[in-house]
């Protein structure tokens, strides 16, 4: 097949064939370091690894604790209140969702316009997407009250006729979430078929081979599987694309259909989606950074990839700065006293510190990374990325709990006091994800090994015509 044509074991030159490649690689050194990773042997597994894997490990069991604590008390273990009937939980749904966008966004709409620099960063993105999205998918279920009876949220067969309410934004996110988890799923996997005959093929231990083998679907290379592969991928980057858009807009309508002051704007679909592409980048370069230096990938993930992301982040996080100066703009414009007011309480009401520093760390922040030296100082870079993670969570603590805890009586307001338990729960979140995240880095090929070849292939190819067309030029001359 074409693609698959230069694909021999052959030195690299040490000439930039892009800036998106290390000019030493080659394509049995990104086999053998790619591959060697998830192929290394459990008694040599990194130190740093094991420390950081204990540490998340212990956060998953804190995170367990808290469950079993809320199954057994109920939610009023947590600090909701009349009129704030959602906290933390949906928070930190939120909040999850949207780090979950920048994963498909790397590798859906980035593949579907022939972006090869996702090559080095879409496999580890779509993993955090999935990751993200089973933390996210647990807060729905547990603020239910009797999560046991989360099923009746699907149109399953039953004989009482009891039908999902189709009305509620409940039922809504059941949809969107497990369709858009089914698809990041199916995405991840086919692209990993590849990777999983290579490790087959490299694998020493015969126990690892079997597996592999198993796992990588009787791949062996052939045109007829590069095709099926092709046209599986982009299928299914066609499927991930649209839900890039309508998941988190459907998230969004929770709070849109509503008529909390705040929240009925329609402004919110777009406002939603591009704050997670925001989020999600964000934390794609806080994990991408410390992997980087960690593994010695800097040939693999370079200082242009940096740049790219930091860039998208720019942009995407003018686009939520102008969402919160609609927002503004709204209440003056509207004459509406209840939105009046809720502005003026963001601006001095009891909370206007996480307002404030809302602003600081999505808007001002990122203002740094309109020049270059920044993309590119990868400390600074680091800590506007978690400035914009924690700008985001702020973000949505300010839409519900600021929109709910003064409403219109009154008469009716209080405050919203977290209690240990939306804490432990919160940090035990963490400990799911990067306990799943450290899982996946060590026993499976953390960036694409076939397509970076194919990205090499390609680079050498447009060096050796540019080469051929210079030679031409001068034969001319």
């Amino acid at each position: 097949m074409q693609q698959s044509r230069g694909l021999q074991n052959t030195a690299g030159t040490e000439k930039e064939l892009s800036p998106f490649l290390g000019p030493e690689l080659n394509y049995t050194g990104i086999s053998e370091k790619l591959g060697g990773i998830p192929l290394t042997g459990l008694l040599k597994t990194p130190p740093g690894w094991i420390v950081a894997f204990i540490i998340a490990f212990t956060l998953f069991v804190v995170y367990l604790v808290s469950i079993y604590v809320l199954l057994l008390f109920g939610v009023g273990v947590w600090g909701i209140n009349i009129p704030v009937a959602w906290g933390f939980d949906i928070i930190n749904f939120v909040w999850w969702i949207g780090i979950g966008h920048a994963g498909t966004l790397i590798s859906a709409i980035l593949l579907l316009f022939r972006q090869n620099w996702r090559n080095s960063i879409n496999r580890f993105a779509e993993a955090m997407t999935i990751f993200a999205v089973a933390c996210a998918g647990m807060y729905p279920i547990l603020h239910l009250g009797r999560p046991w009876l989360f099923y009746w949220l699907i149109p399953y067969p039953n004989t009482h006729g009891l039908w999902p309410q189709f009305r509620s934004p409940l039922a809504w996110d059941v949809f969107a979430i497990s369709t858009y988890a089914i698809v990041s799923i199916l995405f991840w996997l086919v692209g990993l078929i590849p990777d999983f005959a290579t490790l087959r093929d490299q694998a020493k231990n015969r126990f690892v081979k079997t597996i592999f083998g198993i796992i990588s679907l009787g791949w062996r290379g052939s045109a007829t599987h590069w095709h099926r592969y092709e046209m599986a991928s982009l299928l299914l980057a066609g499927l991930s694309t649209p839900l890039v858009l309508s998941v988190h807009s459907i998230i969004s309508l929770d709070f849109a259909v509503s008529q909390v002051p705040g929240w009925q704007v329609t402004v919110f679909p777009p406002y939603f989606v591009a704050g997670a592409v925001f989020a999600g980048f964000a934390m794609v370069l806080l994990l991408a950074i410390p992997v980087r230096a960690f593994y010695g990938l800097k040939s693999y993930i370079t200082m242009e990839h940096i740049d790219v992301m930091s860039k998208v982040m720019l942009a995407t996080g003018l686009i939520v700065v102008y969402g919160y100066s609609l927002e503004i703009f709204f209440a003056w414009y509207s004459g509406n006293v209840f939105e009046e007011y809720l502005l003026t309480n963001r601006l001095t009401g009891p909370y206007a510190w996480i307002y404030f520093g809302l602003i600081f760390c999505n808007a001002i922040s990122i203002q740094l990374l309109w020049f270059r030296a920044v993309r590119r100082n990868l400390a600074l870079v680091f800590i506007i990325s978690i400035f914009v993670s924690i700008g985001m969570w702020f973000e949505r603590f300010v839409i519900i709990v600021m929109s709910l805890h003064r409403d219109f009586l009154p008469s009716s307001w209080d405050m919203f006091i977290p209690t240990v338990w939306d804490y432990s729960l919160y940090l035990g979140s963490f400990g799911l994800f990067f306990t799943l995240m450290f899982l996946f880095i060590r026993f499976l090929p953390m960036i694409n090994i076939f397509e970076m070849k194919m990205f090499l292939h390609q680079a050498r190819e447009k060096d050796h015509l540019r080469e051929e067309a210079a030679a031409s030029a001068q034969a001319g001359d």
